[in-house]
């Protein structure tokens, strides 16, 4: 795994106003935090956090603040706007060397199952996988490949075997599986006739008077 840095600038506690006018400038707010150190509030280019967020490769994190050592970190959570799907908010977990941590790591899918020749459809149920390992042995991605999954065959998380990482995901979870066709019918039932639409009685003529 590689570890990518990411400067930021040390944020001090401020008003909502502030932080608002500093998300239209393409600043994101953020903390650090990890066992045993105080939270760091910080901000961070809209810009340089995206590789971060939107990619399908789990990544260590060299967090540059000015005025203090490079902190090595994972991102841990992530804030989006509702309406604009804007990142607003993040959150860095720093790792410790020799110690265990819990992370997602995000699946790739290898190959072209038989299934789908067949008429199957791939469906792909879990995009990442919860594991614990030490910071060294993250995975940028777990590789599962479906060559030889046929229609109704699955991948469940306990089939997931990787060398000092512990899967974390329940075993019978099914990440990806290939499903049946689904069979149409349109067929009009015979002898079925189309009701006919009901008479309309209408108000009767008004009855003359008599001379």
């Amino acid at each position: 795994m590689s570890d990518i840095k990411l400067p930021a600038k040390k944020r001090e506690l401020t008003t909502k106003g502030a932080v608002n006018q500093s998300r239209k400038e393409g600043f994101v707010p953020g903390v650090f935090y990890s066992k045993g150190v105080d939270p760091i509030s910080f901000t961070v280019s809209e810009l340089a956090l995206k590789p971060f967020v939107y990619t399908s490769e789990t990544h260590l994190i060299n967090l540059e603040i000015e005025g203090h050592e490079p902190l090595r970190c994972i991102l841990k959570d992530i804030q989006f706007d509702p309406v604009s799907d804007r990142i607003i908010h993040v959150d860095l977990y720093g790792v410790t060397v020799g110690q265990t941590l819990q992370i997602q790591v995000p699946v790739q899918i290898i190959g072209n199952a038989v299934g789908i020749k067949e008429g199957g459809k791939l469906q792909v149920q879990l995009h990442k996988i919860d594991v614990e390992c030490l910071p060294k042995d993250i995975p940028d991605h777990i590789e599962l490949t479906v060559t030889n999954l046929g229609i109704g065959d699955s991948i469940h998380a306990g089939d997931i075997k990787i060398e000092n990482v512990k899967i974390l995901t329940p075993e019978d979870v099914v990440i990806v599986t290939v499903a049946a066709p689904k069979i149409v019918t349109d067929e009009v039932a015979e002898g079925t006739e189309t009701p006919e639409a009901p008479e309309v009685i209408g108000k009767g003529k008004s009855e003359e008077e008599e001379d």
